[in-house]
């Protein structure tokens, strides 16, 4: 059963994943809201809105920072670097829509091979089109213990706020076990560029 994080909360990976926890996932959801189609709606809306301007094309971009025991970022995995430079780390791929149902991005994270001198991993979501998050409809992020696809936490994204972007979770070492911290802090930014101030001192 998935823990339904709440912001500040803190859980064991490995205790609600039952047992050793070495591959996980993030995953990164989101619809565009009804309202924010206009009279392009459904499924053309969405098809046709990012081409003409139309403002229904909404593109959430999920980001990983990795951090030393300094609070020193020592690499970052995004649409632009799809892949950590230890190979530890590796996103899916960028999705400009929201379309289709489950994850629309994908972070998966090979918790053994994370370097020893890697203590944590903060992750992000921007909005790159620009688009609050009032726009934005079933926006989650959760992460997935990969050995067995079974759901460990889930964090749900606040559709009411009129911010472009979000410092979700920390995944971070303590007492040699991976914990999980949700964050849940409001920010504003295109990329995770424009939000390290936010996201260091949770480093």
């Amino acid at each position: 059963m998935a823990v339904s994080l709440q912001k500040g909360q803190k859980i064991s990976l490995s205790k609600e994943a039952g047992g050793d926890l070495t591959q996980v996932k993030l995953g990164l959801g989101w619809d565009v809201a009804q309202s924010s189609q206009g009279q392009k709606g459904g499924f053309l809306g969405k098809l046709f809105g990012g081409a003409s301007g139309g403002g229904d094309s909404i593109d959430l971009d999920a980001s990983c920072i990795m951090f030393d025991a300094n609070k020193q970022a020592v690499d970052a995995i995004w649409f632009s670097q799809l892949k950590s430079k230890d190979g530890s780390i590796v996103h899916t791929g960028d999705n400009r829509t929201g379309d289709g149902d489950g994850d629309d991005e994908v972070i998966n994270v090979d918790l053994s091979r994370v370097p020893a001198s890697v203590t944590s991993l903060v992750f992000t979501v921007n909005s790159f089109t620009g688009q609050t998050f009032e726009t934005v409809e079933n926006a989650f992020c959760r992460i997935v213990n990969a050995n067995n696809n079974q759901e460990v936490a889930r964090y749900n994204l606040s559709a009411q706020g009129g911010h472009t972007a979000m410092v979700m979770a920390k995944v971070y070492r303590h007492n040699n076990e991976w914990k999980m911290h949700a964050i849940g802090e409001i920010a504003s930014g295109r990329t995770f560029h424009d939000l390290m101030p936010a996201i260091t001192p949770h480093a």
